[in-house]
């Protein structure tokens, strides 16, 4: 039992406590955000629900509620709520831990909720420590991770355990947190105005994570005279509002640049509007796509790793999230920008796709088609096909393009760095298959 000094303890603590903590849900049904797993029905809901004991590990970015939900499972099914830094706590400490739970337990029947946050910062060895207790419910473990818990967290531990995803918080999902937090007695009590512009600042520079909207909303109500403003946020937080909006002009035209920097091989240029959108908050999945498809749009075979690259990015900003994220995406833009660039591959499915959509397609050649069904001999299909690899270099001339199409050259490489060796190659090879001297012949 808690002695009445612990007790006054905490009720002289709490009004120190930070505006993110003060505001933290007292249920399920104040949770913003995450509604693939709260709705009725859901796993969640319904191991609440049932008070059943349980073993969660929560795997989502920065901000996005898995310490409030570790803290509303604790509050709802009335348990104890013992908190662990894999930072700082060792073996001993998460075996004193789940001695006590066990004490508790077994003295007075209550459950404890054992919340071990960044849990992937545990070794083989700390992790093996609460096999015991999760296998054996003598807690109800939840273990918070920024990152895929299929690498970081050992097999035994995530097999006894529930999974749940958290995903980023929407621009309106930070706009109720920070809106509620101005209301509600637990907040700033409507003390201040938040500006509606201001507003926006802040969910811009919370990128999806509550905890930050609400710190920098803290700090801005503490210089606030009665009222929030764009400049009270910046004088706050010493950040400059990023005049740009995500369904405008601004989104339109930050992009466009970027995408003509990295094309005209201006690395500085193409790092500044990367920065603008990555401070401003725009989705760095739309910037890792936008990374993607110039790859091929604008690089292409001039410099075949660009892709490879640029996909990396984007896998690893999926994985990691921001703001460690910006890092890949810089990678990605300087690689893009200094690369060789080709607009052949863009070029030559321009015109094949031409082709196709004004009808210009014939059949395809009798020895192509497939021969594999009962009849397609008796058809001809398949017949006269000449297999490449039984011939010297895997090379055989024979017609591939339907009769209409015989002429027709859709990729043509330029000189620009790796492609001029595909240029030589393919030059080669398509004056054997065509039968052409040399790049002599028909283009269109």
């Amino acid at each position: 039992m808690d002695s009445l000094f612990d007790s006054a303890a905490e009720e002289a603590h709490r009004g120190q406590e930070p505006l993110a903590v003060r505001m933290r849900p007292r249920g399920l049904d104040e949770v913003i955000g995450q509604r693939h797993l709260l709705g009725p029905g859901t796993p969640l809901r319904r191991l609440v629900e049932a008070e059943a004991p349980m073993s969660l590990f929560l795997w989502g970015p920065p901000g996005t509620g898995k310490t409030t939900l570790a803290y509303v499972v604790a509050g709802v099914t009335r348990r104890r709520f013992v908190e662990v830094s894999a930072v700082s706590a060792g073996v001993k400490e998460v075996r004193a831990a789940i001695e006590q739970a066990r004490r508790e337990l077994g003295m007075s029947g209550r459950q404890t909720v054992l919340f071990v946050d960044e849990v992937h910062r545990f070794n083989k060895a700390q992790q093996d420590a609460l096999l015991p207790a999760v296998e054996n419910r003598w807690v109800t473990f939840i273990g918070a991770t920024t990152e895929n818990p299929f690498f970081s967290v050992i097999s035994p531990l995530l097999s006894r355990s529930l999974l749940l995803t958290l995903e980023p918080l929407s621009d309106d999902d930070v706009r109720t947190v920070v809106e509620r937090a101005v209301a509600d007695p637990r907040g700033l009590d409507g003390r201040v105005r938040l500006a509606p512009e201001a507003a926006d600042h802040l969910v811009r520079l919370a990128g999806g994570d509550a905890r930050r909207s609400l710190t920098y909303l803290e700090a801005a109500a503490l210089i606030a005279d009665g009222e929030i403003t764009v400049e009270v946020v910046e004088r706050a937080v010493d950040k400059a509002a990023v005049r740009y909006d995500r369904q405008g002009d601004q989104h339109y035209d930050v992009i466009s640049g970027f995408i003509k920097s990295m094309r005209g091989s201006d690395a500085d240029a193409a790092l500044h509007y990367l920065a603008r959108m990555v401070e401003a908050g725009e989705d760095p999945r739309f910037i890792a796509r936008r990374i993607v498809i110039f790859a091929s749009e604008d690089v292409g075979m001039a410099d075949p790793t660009c892709l490879q690259v640029a996909v990396a990015a984007a896998q690893a900003v999926e994985f990691i999230g921001l703001p460690e994220g910006r890092l890949n995406l810089a990678q990605a833009v300087i690689h893009c920008a200094l690369a060789p660039k080709s607009n052949a591959v863009i070029t030559a499915i321009g015109e094949a796709a031409a082709d196709v959509r004004r009808g210009d397609i014939g059949q395809v050649p009798d020895h192509l088609r497939d021969a594999h069904y009962a009849g397609a001999k008796k058809l001809g299909h398949g017949k006269g096909y000449k297999y490449p690899h039984d011939f010297e270099h895997g090379l055989v001339r024979q017609d591939y393009l339907p009769e209409p199409l015989r002429e027709r050259r859709y990729y043509r490489p330029t000189r620009h760095g790796a492609e001029a060796g595909f240029s030589d190659r393919w030059s080669r090879i398509r004056a054997f298959l065509r039968g052409l001297p040399g790049e002599t012949g028909k283009t269109r």
